[in-house]
This record gives C-alpha cells, sequence and structure tokens, in this order.
C-alpha cells in the first residue's frame, strides 16, 4: 500500500506547561481535500503550522511519501510543495499583483512582461481573471484571496493549507474558491480546509478530521457522517440550532429606531454611509448583511453615538438623538457589542466585575457615599456569570484570562443589561467556536421575545438569515435594498453584497 503523501505522526507540542497537540496523527493523499474541525483553542492551527514549519513539534515526526522530513521554516515547507494562506492576508497593498507573487524570488533587475505573461497564464489557466498590474489596494478582498493563491500557484505548490478562506468572501466568491479547490485537486494536489462552516466542508471536503483539546477526535469520510454529528464531535454535546428564521411571526409596527438620509463623511469625497434609511421594529432583528469594510462599523457608531453625521438624523422611541453623546445614549438604553471585543469592549487588565459595570459606572446605585461599592458590584457580576456560565473563578477574575468565548459573554452581559430598547451586535460571532457562537444566537433571539430591537451586523449569511426578520443589504457605504428574509435566496443577497441591483421589489 502506498504511503500518503504527507503525514504526522503522533505530533506533540506544548506551550510552557499547555499541551496545544498531543499524539495528534494525521495524513493527507494526493489529490484528496482534507477538512480540519475544531474549535478555538482544539489545536488544529497549531498542527498546520507544525507542517507548515511555523512552529516546531516537541515530539513526532513528519513524512512525505513514506520519508521522514526535517521542515523548520517556511521556506523549507515551500521546498517540499507546502503552501499556507493564513486568515490574515500577507500582501503589500502599494505594489502590484505582479510585484506581490514574485517578491522574495527574483533578485536583480526585473523582467516584467516575462512574469506578467507567466502571471496572467497562471490566472487564466484557474479562470481568476485578475488584472495582474492592479496594486493590490485597489482590488477587492475576494481579489486579494486570489492573489495570495496565485502567489502559492507561482512557487508550485502542491499542497495548500487553507486557513478559514471564506469568512471575507461574498457567496458567488464562495463557490468561485469551492471550483478552484477541486480543479486543484483533480490535478494531483492536495488542499487542507480549515474551517467552522460545516455546510462547506460538507460540500468541498474527501475527508473530515475533527480536533477537540488538542487531541484528533474523528477521522471521517464525507459519506460517513452528517452537519449534525461533526458538530457533536467538535464540541462534544448537540446543538439546540435555532433553524432559520423564515416564516417567523410577524414583528410589531411600533418603531423603536428610526434611521433617516444618515450620511458620515470619509476622506476625500468617498463617505462611509452615504443616504442610508431604515427602521427597527420592537421585537425585530433586522440583519445588515456585507463584505467587511462597507460602512457597517460607521453605521453602528453613528447609531451609539461615536460618529458624527454630516447629513440625516436617527431616532430612538421617537426622539432625535443624533447630537446626544455616548453617555447620553446609554442612558436611553443603547446596548453595543463591538466587533472587536479585544480592543474596544472589554479591559483586559481589569476584573470581570469592573468590565461589566464599565459603561454604567456613573450610576447611582453602584456608589456608596461617593465611592463604589465593590460588594454590590462584585454581587452583580457574580448574578451575570451564573446567568451566562461564564467559566471564571468569579468576579475578580482578569479578563485576559478568560477564553475568547467567555470574553463575549461577559460582553454580551453588561450590553443586554444596558441595551433596555436597542441592542447593536456587530459581528458577534467572530472568532467564536460552535458552542460560543450557539449562546449568543439564543441570547440574541431572547432579547427579541422580550420585546427588544436588535440591529444585527454580520458577514455570515448563515447567522443573518438564521436570526433576522428583515435584512438590509449594504455595499460602499449604501443600502442595495431591504428584503423580508423570505424573499432572499443566497444567490440574490451575494449579487447585492458585490454591488449589482437585483430586479426584486425591497420592502
Amino acid at each position: 500500500m502506498a504511503s500518503p503523501f504527507f503525514e504526522l505522526k503522533n505530533i506533540t507540542k506544548y506551550f510552557a506547561k499547555v499541551i496545544a497537540n498531543k499524539n495528534v496523527d494525521f495524513s493527507i493523499e494526493k489529490g484528496e481535500v482534507v477538512a480540519l474541525l475544531g474549535e478555538n483553542g482544539a489545536g488544529k492551527s497549531t498542527l498546520m503550522k507544525i507542517l507548515y514549519g511555523l512552529y516546531r513539534a516537541d515530539e513526532g515526526q513528519i513524512l512525505m511519501d513514506g520519508n521522514p522530513q526535517r521542515i523548520n521554516s517556511p521556506k523549507e515547507a515551500m521546498a517540499l510543495g507546502i503552501s499556507m494562506i493564513q486568515q490574515h492576508f500577507s500582501l503589500v497593498p502599494a505594489h502590484t499583483v505582479i510585484e506581490n507573487i514574485i517578491l522574495g524570488t527574483v533578485h536583480g533587475k526585473i523582467n516584467y512582461p516575462q512574469y506578467e505573461k507567466e502571471i496572467q497564464t497562471l490566472s487564466e489557466t484557474y479562470g481568476f481573471n485578475i488584472d495582474v498590474k492592479a496594486k493590490v489596494r485597489d482590488l477587492s478582498v475576494g481579489e486579494q484571496q486570489k492573489v495570495e493563491i496565485l502567489k502559492a500557484l507561482y512557487l508550485k505548490a502542491r499542497l495548500l493549507i487553507m486557513d478559514e478562506p471564506t469568512a471575507v468572501l461574498t457567496p458567488q466568491e464562495t463557490d468561485t474558491l469551492m471550483k478552484f479547490v477541486k480543479d486543484f485537486t483533480a490535478k494531483g494536489n492536495s488542499a487542507v480546509f480549515i474551517t467552522h462552516k460545516l455546510k462547506e466542508v460538507m460540500e468541498v471536503a474527501d475527508r473530515i478530521v475533527v480536533m477537540r483539546n488538542g487531541e484528533k477526535c474523528g477521522d471521517l469520510k464525507k459519506s460517513e457522517t452528517d452537519e449534525k454529528k461533526l458538530s457533536h464531535l467538535m464540541i462534544g454535546r448537540d446543538l439546540e440550532g435555532q433553524g432559520d428564521s423564515r416564516g417567523r411571526r410577524e414583528t410589531g409596527t411600533e418603531e423603536t429606531l428610526s434611521v433617516e438620509h444618515v450620511t458620515v463623511a470619509g476622506e476625500g469625497n468617498v463617505n462611509y454611509l452615504d443616504d442610508i434609511s431604515f427602521s427597527i421594529h420592537k421585537g425585530e432583528v433586522f440583519g445588515i448583511a456585507g463584505v467587511s469594510g462597507n460602512g457597517q462599523t460607521e453605521l453602528c457608531e453613528a447609531i451609539c453615538g461615536a460618529q458624527a453625521l454630516s447629513g440625516g438624523s436617527i431616532r430612538l422611541k421617537g426622539e432625535d438623538i443624533s447630537s446626544l453623546s455616548i453617555h447620553e445614549r446609554i442612558d436611553r438604553g443603547v446596548g453595543y457589542v463591538v466587533s472587536d471585543r479585544y480592543k474596544e469592549g472589554m479591559v483586559m487588565e481589569m476584573t470581570v466585575a469592573e468590565n461589566m459595570i464599565l459603561k454604567k459606572s456613573f450610576g447611582r446605585q453602584w456608589k456608596k457615599n461617593g465611592l463604589l461599592n465593590n460588594k454590590l458590584i462584585d454581587e452583580y457580576a457574580a448574578k451575570a456569570i451564573g446567568n451566562y456560565q461564564i467559566k471564571a473563578s468569579g468576579p475578580d477574575a482578569l479578563a485576559r484570562g478568560l477564553s475568547g468565548g467567555n470574553q463575549q459573554k461577559v460582553v454580551l452581559a453588561r450590553e443586554v443589561d444596558c441595551g433596555e430598547q436597542l441592542i447593536i451586535f456587530d459581528q458577534p460571532t467572530r472568532g467564536l467556536d460552535l458552542g460560543a457562537i450557539d449562546n449568543v444566537h439564543k441570547t440574541i433571539l431572547a432579547e427579541r421575545e422580550n420585546g427588544k430591537s436588535v440591529l444585527l451586523v454580520s458577514t455570515e449569511l448563515s447567522e443573518i438569515f438564521a436570526l433576522s426578520d428583515r435584512i438590509g443589504v449594504i455595499y460602499k457605504g449604501k443600502i442595495q435594498g431591504i428584503y423580508n428574509v423570505k424573499d432572499l435566496s443566497t444567490e440574490k443577497i451575494g449579487l447585492l453584497m458585490a454591488g449589482y441591483s437585483v430586479a426584486q421589489e425591497a420592502v
């Protein structure tokens, strides 16, 4: 029996006293797509970084075609035909596509016409159709990912490791990527697909390896499993699942939030937001779909008061809050779960209790004789820890010592309490694993049932469809249309996200 193309045997990796990988076996055959699944911290990225030479295993060995290999750097990995496309691209925005692809591979005088012809031919071979003379900064996110792939192909990659490759893509771009992976492996090459999107796993993978707590807990052919079994393997329990919101009950007619012709000035002559209008009713989840960087964060900040308007108005329960401060909007019952909990959502050197009252520390309820009442604050935090099942040693635990999912639970608990009228969720499940995502989704739907209004911004279409009652699609700071969720298909919403108009009546 022929040996696997690449094989990792008994891989163990320690970070101080933490075991990232423990006696992990992993193999991939030529022409095979292997999906690598697991929660955050399960050890899947560490395992692939060992194969790519970014880390060195403490125990175990790597084999190629049955022959032992020592891979001490990405350069040595690339010499063996291994390339890895990281979640965050490593491109130079000011350089052209050609320059980014040949960077580090040529010396002396560069024969641009020769490289242009080579790279253009390579691009056309895989149907990428990229202007190879364009500056990377002028390309869309999907096109930038294609440049990363072209870099790997130019280096004659035979094993392509892709870490969360569809996180920033429209559905159409995702379809193009899937087609590329199938074409790439049909030529005898191999691919590892690291993702948490089970639907994509079932579409593209030949075999699925599941990891939990640093160990391999499953190695299955696609034909032997389904999404429910995979999620159980990943987190050790069944997800309750919220299903799709299509056909859910109608919301009330009372408007909580009204955004009217809002414009936010940007750099140069381009506005971050351009004449945005929509409303959110009591007990409604209003979803904003779009590729990252199209004005979503500016919209959230405009509503919460962190971004000044250059035109239009924002009303909450009929009151114009456009000129109110952030403090005053918090008083009016606006909660805001920011997209980056590390930079803007928490103070990592503070305790859970201190983070819980960050936005209401000025309130009289926390004070005694002019000073903060720590006993009362600790009781409040302890109650949140219990209600949200936050894994922390207590209210005095430092935020930086919590996992990402538990940090997000702290932010959720605080903002749900602040958001008595409206809660804004900006990418609330970014970087979270399935179990933590399930908790966030249940919280959003519970607050909807409590009669609160919810603005949900997400690049995950499955999330938008599962939770929203109506969907607004944003592109370059403009709303492309507002639709009832039951009236949109993945194809139509993908076209809208890419800036195309869809011949369909909006609501």
